[in-house]
């Protein structure tokens, strides 16, 4: 089976680093006009640079998820320059917060406005021009704090379990126009917003020991996945939340496998 995106157009929101900034650069190897959306000017530049240096197509807008105004001057030059958009990720997110009666409300407010109304802002100014072509694929970033969140994440989990419902909504109202919405729940996946590598030996271990495929999840593998969901191979797939964890607590205790499989080796 080939994934053939070739001159597709796609905007990444939150492009410029982490697994936005791995979606991006992937999209473009596989031949896709490739916008990304960031709010910080130094990450657009090195953006800029690679794609430059590699030789792919696409182009690069300062951008607040917030700011619908500027989302709706984005978009219409994305429309005068390519005359189509027929993939939308919304990567673009924040975590982070604190136990609900420390909670302020500027970090409730923060988490829900890039995470969740940020997506719908997005999905707004995009839909008219999918549904006139009679084609897209939205692809919006969760978690699996959406599925099973943790201490301290009522803010970051709230939001993305939100986005999985507005998922689901969407989905059903754009299937008339051929139009996919999915979404998808990274696990533990080192980025510079977690640190997940750079925590205690012992620390790391414990959340490792939470996993069915014991290491951490690479960026590249969640890219892999929007790919596929971008592909004309998932065009009978809509409306779901795929899990991209490695197999997060799939069991009750995962270690147990590793445990015993030790014990016969």
């Amino acid at each position: 089976m080939h994934i053939d995106l070739q001159d597709k157009v796609a905007i990444v929101t939150g492009g410029g680093r982490g697994i936005g900034r791995t979606i991006a650069t992937t999209l473009a190897q596989e031949g896709v006009k490739t916008i990304v959306i960031d709010i910080k000017a130094t990450y657009l530049e090195d953006v800029a640079d690679e794609f430059s240096e590699k030789g792919f197509e696409g182009r690069q807008y300062l951008c607040d998820v917030r700011d619908f105004s500027r989302i709706q001057e984005v978009i219409a030059d994305i429309e005068e320059v390519y005359g189509r958009i027929d993939i939308l990720v919304n990567n673009a997110g924040v975590a982070g917060g604190s136990p609900v009666d420390s909670l302020s409300e500027d970090q409730w407010d923060l988490n829900h406005d890039i995470n969740l109304k940020g997506a719908f802002l997005m999905c707004k100014a995009v839909i008219p021009i999918m549904k006139q072509q009679q084609s897209g694929r939205i692809i919006n970033a969760s978690s699996f704090a959406a599925i099973v969140p943790s201490f301290g994440s009522a803010a970051y989990a709230s939001s993305k379990a939100g986005v999985k419902q507005f998922t689901r909504t969407l989905a059903g109202e754009l299937g008339p126009w051929n139009i996919t919405v999915n979404c998808y729940a990274p696990g533990m996946i080192p980025t510079e917003m977690n640190h997940f590598a750079e925590l205690p030996q012992e620390r790391q271990q414990e959340l490792l020991n939470t996993l069915t495929l014991r290491r951490w999840g690479e960026k590249q593998e969640v890219a892999y996945l929007i790919c596929f969901l971008a592909s004309d191979q998932a065009c009978y797939i809509t409306g779901t939340l795929i899990d991209v964890s490695g197999g997060k607590l799939a069991t009750q205790i995962p270690r147990m496998a590793y445990e015993k499989a030790d014990s016969q080796s």
